[in-house]
């Protein structure tokens, strides 16, 4: 059970438990400046703590606020593991690479997107190649994110959504609301015109600390699904395969 010292109120408050946990555990840090400013004008920047020995051939890397304000999970299990797990966890030929607040902006801010108001789990896609087109947002997403927000407006934007949702069936209509868009910048789940800060931070990351690893497996933390207090593991793998948690 983590102890829930290790959770934190704010943005800075989480940063300044990394850096003191990583301190305290032993680790390398590395930071990298976000060109933007939170709520009290401090300074954003996503953190680095490398654990372990340089020449391990597995790395366990974890990231936290990948949607912004989901960043006060991942953070409290980063600060908790650093601080009372440490070095001592990880077995032989093995190191830990912990990525604080890779969107700094949207933790800061309390918001899901990054500082350009895309959603980052979007953001990651070949941005020199035609943007996949959600056909199923493009018919409701003006329902979303209706123009008339009267309580008749909201109204009458319900019902609509709600006929096309009996239409298409649920696995559609979810698909259509969240599966990523880029025809509509302030939509819901805008996937961007181009690779964010966030996104180009992370590949600097990988290629700084993951090249040449031979077994890597990465948490990603994410909050908002499931029974309050409940952990549930996503993962594109088959159950029971090789690559499954």
């Amino acid at each position: 059970m983590p102890n829930i010292q290790s959770f934190s109120a704010s943005y800075s408050e989480a940063r300044d438990k990394f850096l003191a946990a990583a301190r305290i555990a032993g680790a390398t840090t590395y930071r990298y400046d976000n060109p933007t400013k939170g709520p009290g004008g401090e300074a954003l920047s996503t953190d680095i703590a490398r654990l372990g020995p340089d020449d391990a051939s597995k790395l366990v890397v974890t990231i936290s606020s990948t949607h912004g304000v989901e960043g006060y999970c991942g953070s409290g299990f980063q600060v908790d593991w650093l601080a009372h797990v440490g070095m001592a966890g990880l077995p032989a030929g093995t190191a830990a690479l912990f990525v604080h607040a890779i969107n700094p902006y949207g933790f800061a801010w309390t918001r899901r997107v990054t500082e350009e108001g895309n959603d980052l789990n979007r953001n990651y896609v070949d941005h020199g190649k035609p943007y996949p087109v959600n056909e199923g947002y493009l018919e409701i997403a003006d329902d979303l994110v209706p123009a008339d927000v009267s309580e008749a407006g909201i109204k009458a934007a319900d019902s609509r959504l709600a006929a096309y949702r009996k239409k298409v069936g649920d696995v559609a209509y979810f698909r259509a609301v969240s599966g990523g868009q880029y025809s509509h910048p302030d939509g819901m789940f805008f996937g961007g015109g181009g690779p964010a800060w966030s996104n180009r931070t992370l590949h600097a990351i990988a290629d700084k600390f993951l090249k040449g690893r031979k077994d890597v497996a990465v948490i990603d933390f994410h909050t908002g699904l499931g029974p309050y207090g409940y952990g549930e593991p996503i993962t594109h793998y088959d159950i029971d395969s090789s690559g499954s948690p």
